[in-house]
């Protein structure tokens, strides 16, 4: 079982600033977590980054560095295209799309450098985006079929291209699309509904897709859309879907059906502390058997002053911590989530730990260290995995 953390947290738009982040907290939490072995670091590469890259001298030079630092890079964040740390994100993580080549390509660029990085003998995973966000200005992707099957056919070629890095170096490279909350893919029925209409539709390239294009299922992501992580786990399995990884993360969780007035404003004093500018946080409301979704957590607030049911907010925050005072998390979802993983018997997906929102969380829960932090993430994982299921 592979589990390392997601370099998505760190901040660097070139290959330089990636060593200098992996120098600066990756060795530091590495020295705590694993002294004596490699390390598994899930990096995250910018489009810049990885094109650097193409040049074998400084890939080859990387794939040393990492070896003589004791990094095994076993996975690859192929999400955030962009500068995943400027000052407003939003949407445009979701840029470009899977209907623009650009994407397609990006991703086969990550897979030929990961195949150069592994050690031989170890497969590699990428995830990526669930296609994109459903609106962009006044279009709607969702009601065009050209884009639909755009989608379809740059992940075919995709799948192609990595077929033939396993022809020739004998590594399978797959592709794990992350569905995510309000995206085109969101839940475990959407993307079952894409391979089977779409990427599964032409039962000659079946075989190939099944070999090389996955799902990456983001606990964070299962837990604000109220899904049982076990349906997930055993609908993917039922479709034939692999899941090639976990990034093991947690949501944001307040009940509000509990405890009184001053209770509740309490509550949304302290709800409010992470609607934060930077990045999107989708928010679903559950109340009996309705649930209402909201794009971001600010709308959510705005459109409920009184505010009732259980509500799931897409901010990752750190996996050690079942509560913040009255604020709790999904935290119990991830050992759901590997429990329904062990019981299945599929073959062991990759684990990457995926809080990347440490450097926006509200001031009181912010670390001293950041990579004391993540050590201290890793080594609660550890133990739950180690712990009798």
């Amino acid at each position: 079982m592979q589990v390392g953390y997601c370099g998505n947290v760190h901040p660097g738009q070139t290959l330089e600033e990636v060593k200098h982040n992996l120098t600066k907290y990756t060795l530091k939490v590495k020295a705590q977590v694993y002294p004596n072995r490699l390390m598994p670091i899930g990096l995250w590469l910018s489009a810049t980054a990885a094109k650097e890259l193409d040049e074998p001298e400084c890939l080859l030079g990387f794939k040393d560095w990492l070896a003589e630092h004791g990094l095994l890079p076993y996975t690859l964040n192929g999400f955030p295209y962009g500068d995943f740390h400027q000052e407003i994100v939003k949407h445009d993580v979701y840029r470009p799309t899977w209907g623009d080549p650009s994407r397609m390509e990006y991703t086969i660029r990550l897979a030929e450098i990961l195949d150069t990085l592994l050690p031989e003998g170890v497969d590699g995973t990428i995830s990526t985006l669930p296609l994109a966000w459903p609106v962009e200005g006044n279009h709607s992707y969702a009601e065009d079929q050209q884009f639909w099957s755009s989608c379809a056919k740059h992940l075919k070629n995709c799948a192609e291209r990595l077929d033939r890095i396993q022809q020739t170096s004998g590594r399978n490279i797959f592709v794990c699309i992350e569905p995510e909350p309000g995206c085109m893919l969101d839940t475990w029925d959407d993307v079952v509904g894409f391979f089977d209409q779409h990427l599964l539709a032409d039962s000659k390239s079946a075989d190939l897709i099944r070999k090389h294009i996955g799902v990456c299922h983001d606990v964070c992501h299962s837990a604000v859309m109220f899904e049982k992580q076990s349906t997930a786990v055993n609908e993917y399995k039922k479709a034939g879907i692999k899941i090639g990884k976990v990034q093991v993360s947690s949501a944001v969780a307040v009940d509000f059906e509990s405890g009184d007035e001053l209770n509740c404003n309490h509550k949304i004093e302290q709800l409010r502390g992470f609607a934060e500018p930077k990045y999107l946080h989708q928010t679903s409301i559950r109340t009996g058997d309705d649930i209402e979704f909201y794009e971001d957590l600010s709308i959510a607030l705005d459109a409920n002053p009184n505010p009732t049911g259980l509500w799931h907010v897409h901010f990752h925050v750190p996996i050690f911590s079942n509560e913040f005072d009255l604020i709790g998390t999904t935290q119990a979802d991830i050992k759901h989530c590997v429990e329904a993983i062990l019981q299945s018997n599929e073959p062991m997906p990759h684990f990457e730990i995926e809080t990347y929102a440490w450097n926006v969380l509200p001031d009181h829960l912010k670390q001293d260290s950041l990579a004391e932090g993540i050590a201290k993430e890793i080594t609660w994982f550890n133990e739950l995995i180690s712990a009798p299921i």
